[in-house]
């Protein structure tokens, strides 16, 4: 069944042709095409000027100066003496109940350390490929507070002695690093880890607990849920279906639900096209239907991915997609879509406030 996307205040029909061409040209002049009793206002069409292979590029402005918050007051929940035991993916681990030298070795906890306020106490994190670095050698979407932490290693593959040179008091990360790397890291310190494949509020919760703030991360994700719940009305969410796509260097994975991108797209009541309502899968670059949608999410994994993905996009059998047809399909941060915590996910948000009823110059 072909996709009906909602063109906001626009008489363009799904397939973009002359008639069209002349509407959205209208548009740009702020003449509107529709009925001017309506009270349509053709400037309400918010339009990109950046793209990567005709796809326009969102959150490149994204600003993140001041991003991350003061420090969050201390959860006492317990708190016995001067140490707290936290439940994790590996049992439970006595650490210190106000942590101060705090190494963390994935996104999910390194999201955690902004949100709650406690990224100054940071002195070391696991770093991304620099393909979805800053300035320094932490993600840009987590914006300059945590630019300047030293790396101890790429994630997944964390540097040992580094981080014992740090002499931190806490470390954070994920069960993914295995039972001898967790070893190896608590005889360092007491060591958190979370549970890889979880719901990305738990892992969220998780590490706002083992940072000693765990009533602020439950306050960070109520405040979320409040406003995805307006952002969606906003923007009349339930009405468009948005696929989202991740290229590899040589292979098209699809997001499903469940994924990070999945689960926020829900919150906010964006709607999925059928295809893409079960599990994450794979499709092959001659066979693009299930890439169709009302709307398409782009990212690229890396230099490769970007690679890989021009190619795609330049070719007739994406051509033939209406979304593309209809200048529907956006760039987005790979790291931000593909990450885990409340910083991303507000992230995300205003991503979809600019896009979700935008068309590509």
């Amino acid at each position: 069944m072909p996709f009906h996307p909602r063109h906001p205040r626009s008489c363009a029909p799904r397939r973009i042709g002359a008639v069209a061409a002349v509407c959205v040209a209208a548009a740009v002049a702020l003449a509107g095409c529709s009925d001017s009793e309506s009270g349509d206002d053709a400037s309400s069409i918010i339009r990109t000027t950046t793209n990567i292979a005709g796809a326009g590029v969102v959150g490149n402005n994204r600003d993140t100066v001041g991003l991350c918050p003061a420090l969050a007051p201390l959860d006492r929940t317990g708190v016995e003496g001067d140490t707290r035991p936290v439940g994790h993916a590996e049992g439970i681990s006595v650490i210190p109940a106000d942590p101060r030298r705090i190494v963390v070795l994935d996104a999910a906890g390194l999201d955690a350390s902004c949100a709650v306020g406690i990224w100054e106490r940071v002195v070391g994190a696991a770093t991304l490929d620099p393909y979805f670095r800053g300035d320094g050698d932490q993600p840009l979407y987590l914006g300059t507070g945590l630019a300047s932490v030293p790396s101890v290693g790429p994630v997944g593959a964390p540097d040992i002695d580094a981080i014992a040179a740090l002499d931190p008091d806490l470390i954070l990360g994920s069960d993914s690093l295995g039972p001898d790397t967790y070893d190896s890291l608590s005889a360092i310190a007491p060591t958190v880890f979370t549970a890889t494949g979880q719901n990305w509020k738990d892992t969220f919760l998780q590490s706002a607990a083992a940072l000693g703030r765990g009533q602020s991360g439950f306050d960070a994700l109520a405040s979320f849920s409040a406003d995805a719940e307006r952002v969606g009305r906003e923007i009349d969410a339930t009405q468009t279906q948005a696929s989202v796509i991740r290229f590899g260097a040589d292979s098209i994975e699809v997001d499903g639900p469940d994924s990070f991108a999945g689960q926020v797209l829900a919150e906010v009541g964006v709607a999925r096209p059928q295809s893409q309502r079960g599990p994450d899968f794979s499709i092959d670059s001659d066979d693009l239907a299930p890439a169709e949608g009302d709307i398409v999410y782009v990212r690229f994994s890396g230099p490769d991915g970007e690679s890989f993905g021009r190619e795609v996009m330049n070719s007739d059998a994406w051509h033939d997609l209406g979304s593309v047809t209809d200048g529907r399909v956006f760039a987005v941060n790979d790291t931000v879509w593909s990450g885990s915590g409340v910083v991303a996910a507000r992230a995300i948000l205003a991503d979809l406030s600019a896009s979700l009823n935008a068309y590509v110059s």
